[in-house]
């Protein structure tokens, strides 16, 4: 279960990078590509945190001495 919840984490990282990219570096006058990136950019960050925090939380990771 944790490498399926590493996966979404790479890929909605991944994509919050990439659709936030596109967000920042589309013209004034494409306020519809601006809105539709910035949401796609955001769900990659909302569904990242949430896959990290996952991970952060698990109970089978090896203990560090």
């Amino acid at each position: 279960m944790n490498k399926l919840v590493a996966l979404i984490c790479v890929i909605s990282w991944s994509g919050f990078w990439a659709f936030g990219y596109l967000a920042l570096s589309a013209g004034v006058e494409d306020s519809g590509q601006i809105t539709v990136a910035a949401v796609l950019a955001a769900i990659g960050f909302f569904s990242g945190m949430v896959a990290w925090l996952k991970l952060a939380r698990a109970d089978n990771l090896p203990l560090r001495a």
